[in-house]
């Protein structure tokens, strides 16, 4: 056991992209981090390794979230090596495109098992294993609010994590967890970027107000707040951050 007595930040999907990027600053802001990553132990140890180089704590851990003993043994690494969870970031997620009528079951069905029962197994598992005075980050999209072409399986997902959130944050009453959601408008990650045209990718990015896509960094800040002492009061609430696109 390491460090028993500080938070630590369990965050799926943190090998690359906006996981990595929450993973780092949480570390930064002096959590523990447990890296978990699907399948490219590489790029986690890589995290796991500026983390340490930075002078923080941090551990890889490989499960599919989608498979419930794998998630359950996540948690019971975490239980080892640092003697518990106290902030949940549910960031692992896929995301494939294409109209409703146009959307096979291996595109319906992938998304649904790491998308949304993904989620369902960690929050069921924090349910019983998270900290008192814990966080929980789930991740929802703003294309829920944007209502795209070709997003709908992807949003429809998005939008039942959105209502799971505000019942779980009623569900862990007396516990002092906030349970939040983060939706991330256009975000310059490879999840977003690959597959695109430029002019695509360019539209998108004037959409905002702000007119720039969104960066890792931008995201993982909300995150860091609402994991800490000063997003204490926000609790079973989406916070939508995409540089006002909608």
């Amino acid at each position: 056991m390491e460090n028993p007595t500080n938070r630590t930040a369990l965050v799926t999907g943190a090998s690359r992209g906006i996981g990595a990027a929450i993973a780092l600053r949480l570390a930064a802001d002096g959590l523990n981090v447990v890296v978990n990553y699907a399948g490219n132990q590489t790029a986690a140890q890589k995290v796991v390794d500026e983390i340490k180089a930075a002078g923080g704590h941090a551990i890889s851990v490989k499960a599919d979230v989608s498979d419930p003993a794998e998630v359950a043994h996540l948690f019971e690494a975490a239980q080892e090596k640092f003697g518990g969870v106290d902030v949940l970031v549910n960031n692992a997620g896929i995301m494939k495109l294409a109209s409703i009528a146009q959307s096979d079951d291996a595109l319906f069905d992938s998304q649904v098992a790491v998308n949304l029962k993904g989620t369902f197994n960690t929050l069921r598992e924090a349910a019983d294993r998270l900290r008192d005075g814990g966080a929980i980050i789930n991740f929802s999209s703003s294309v829920v609010g944007l209502k795209l072409d070709t997003y709908g399986v992807y949003a429809g997902i998005k939008a039942a994590i959105e209502v799971m959130t505000s019942i779980s944050a009623k569900e862990l009453r007396g516990r002092a967890i906030t349970v939040n959601a983060v939706a991330p408008g256009p975000t310059a990650t490879d999840l977003f970027l690959v597959g695109k045209p430029q002019e695509v990718v360019d539209r998108m990015a004037k959409m905002a107000p702000l007119e720039r896509l969104g960066t890792p960094a931008d995201i993982a800040s909300v995150v860091a707040f609402l994991t800490g002492p000063d997003g204490a009061w926000i609790n079973g609430q989406t916070i939508r951050a995409n540089g006002g696109i909608v």
